[in-house]
């Protein structure tokens, strides 16, 4: 049985803890992340977020990194 795109985000957040959108892009093919923190979100599921710097292909860009609170 496929995972939907919100089961794979919350099972990565219950094994590392975080999650940016390049993450979820690059292990998931997931684009729209904000799109299923807001869904885990109303839930009620405690998600935070903050911005971070993360290496892309040329550069560095800020992207958001999810954080699951207990």
């Amino acid at each position: 049985m496929r995972k939907t795109q919100y089961q794979v985000v919350l099972g990565h957040l219950q094994e590392h803890g975080t999650i940016t959108s390049f993450e979820a892009i690059s292990k998931y093919g997931i684009t729209r992340l904000s799109g299923v923190i807001f869904n885990l979100k109303k839930d009620g599921h405690n998600i935070t977020s903050k911005l971070v710097k993360v290496k892309t292909r040329y550069h560095y860009t800020m992207v958001s990194e999810y954080k699951l609170c207990d």
